[in-house]
């Protein structure tokens, strides 16, 4: 498959780079060295204005995990509930950074497991015309 060189920005700028190389946008503290996704104007635990973006890693483990079984009540989710299919969502931890709250492209539970590898791919937004969203794949799926 070839690589899709399309640049992204998704999220008002929360997700960059190719549609085949997505990247998180995070912030890191100056000060402390702290790490933080979604981005933050200031550090959440030494409280210093000094932040610089940062670019996070794109693989992860999978700290913990659930499947959602049923319709959300309200926004972000955008889908009806005729089309609704269960999901997982979990906390990807990027190496030496910081645990990521994501979708996961996998919902049966007998594939997911604790401390998996995980990598961050661009999905079809739920309820969207065309439009992108980020989540986190099996790495085992590249085999």
């Amino acid at each position: 498959m070839p690589q899709q060189t399309e640049s992204v920005s998704l999220h008002d700028g929360l997700v960059v780079g190719t549609v085949d190389a997505p990247e998180l946008v995070g912030s890191r503290c100056r000060n402390c060295g702290v790490v933080a996704f979604p981005p933050q104007s200031s550090c959440a635990k030494c409280t210093s204005r000094d932040v610089e973006t940062r670019h996070l890693a794109r693989e992860g483990t999978l700290w913990t995990w659930t499947i959602q079984c049923f319709v959300p009540k309200s926004p972000p989710y955008a889908g009806s509930a005729d089309d609704f299919e269960p999901y997982g969502v979990g906390y990807v931890e990027l190496t030496d950074e910081v645990r990521v709250e994501a979708r996961l492209t996998e919902s049966d539970p007998g594939q997911l497991s604790i401390g998996m590898p995980m990598k961050l791919v661009l999905v079809p937004a739920p309820g969207s015309d065309g439009g992108l969203t980020y989540a986190f794949a099996p790495a085992e799926d590249d085999a």
